[in-house]
């Protein structure tokens, strides 16, 4: 992917005549990729949105894997705004939400209802409060488990249609099986699996975590090897990233842009080939596609923009 990317934006760069240096901001290898490239000139850089077009699939299950120890009851405000955050960006059919402690032992006989379309934040308040409590911060094994001993858990799963599950927690995962097993274990599930975590961030990154005791290494790098989006507990808002993780499972009809274009000059890429199926409202930043991008393209949007406090993660010369 990152040929790709560094190609695609050396032609974008190519067209609008510069001379950059190369920085890649973000986690290369994720469903949205944002590459930094900075401008030679007065207060100019290139910006690139990215995704690659999830697979069409038959519906979606999700299963929020939650940790339910009093240690998170803070979070609790937070965490509804996200599930109904998720519930509001996904299509309007063909998905169903459940939810399940993170304690092995409070899910086997755990045997709500799924939420549906159509289903409020009162709904998701109702199963949420009716959840289980547990103090096991075992996210891993309790999905197993849910899915292995509860005889619930095939009544409303279809094998037929894509598997999201996000995990939440403010404790590491300190299931028996180790990241690779799980991951191994969790994508032979399904043909279409993704994951998200919101969990602790590592201290040095995290808005609030002051202890590597408490951050979720494990449900992070479960993540990562799966491309899905991570998203920092100790945010104010999880909405942002959990709509992110709901874009994981739907095909992309527009992509509202990180930053405003200068001038609507905007560059876009499938696949590395120029593309001119598409147009741009900048009343909402968006780019609407004429015609879709079809399954697992990488669609690249390069623009020129002034930043505002731009920071860059990682420099990648590009010789």
């Amino acid at each position: 992917m990152m040929r790709n990317i560094l190609l695609t934006i050396f032609s974008a760069m190519a067209m609008l005549g510069c001379e950059p240096d190369y920085g890649i901001v973000g986690q290369v290898g994720t469903e949205y990729v944002y590459v930094e490239v900075p401008k030679e000139g007065p207060n100019t850089d290139i910006w690139v949105d990215s995704f690659i077009q999830p697979t069409s699939m038959e519906g979606v299950d999700i299963l929020w894997v939650i940790d339910t120890s009093g240690s998170m009851h803070d979070d609790e405000p937070r965490l509804l705004a996200g599930i109904d955050a998720m519930m509001n960006s996904l299509p309007a059919q063909g998905w169903r939400l459940n939810m399940i402690s993170n304690s092995p032992p409070h899910v086997h006989t755990d045997a709500q209802f799924p939420l549906v379309p159509g289903d409020t934040l009162s709904d998701a308040q109702a199963m949420f409060y009716n959840m289980k409590n547990g103090h096991y911060e075992m996210g891993f094994d309790a999905l197993e488990a849910y899915l292995y001993h509860n005889p619930y858990a095939n009544q409303w799963m279809r094998n037929e249609a894509a598997l999201l599950v996000v995990f939440v927690s403010d404790e590491e995962d300190q299931s028996n099986q180790t990241v690779g097993e799980f991951v191994n274990y969790y994508t032979g599930l399904r043909d279409h699996v993704y994951l998200a975590s919101i969990v602790h961030l590592d201290p040095a990154e995290s808005l609030c975590n002051v202890s590597s005791y408490n951050t979720g290494y494990n449900s992070i790098d479960a993540t990562q090897q799966l491309g899905g989006v991570v998203v920092d507990i100790c945010s104010e808002d999880w909405a942002p990233g959990v709509q992110d993780a709901s874009a994981q499972v739907e095909p992309y009809e527009e992509l509202k842009l990180t930053h405003r274009p200068i001038k609507n000059e905007i560059y876009v890429f499938i696949n590395g080939v120029p593309n001119y199926d598409w147009y741009y409202v900048r009343s909402d930043n968006t780019v609407y596609f004429d015609i879709v991008p079809e399954s697992n393209d990488l669609v690249e949007i390069a623009y020129p923009y002034l930043p505002i406090d731009l920071e860059i993660d990682v420099t990648i010369p590009f010789n």
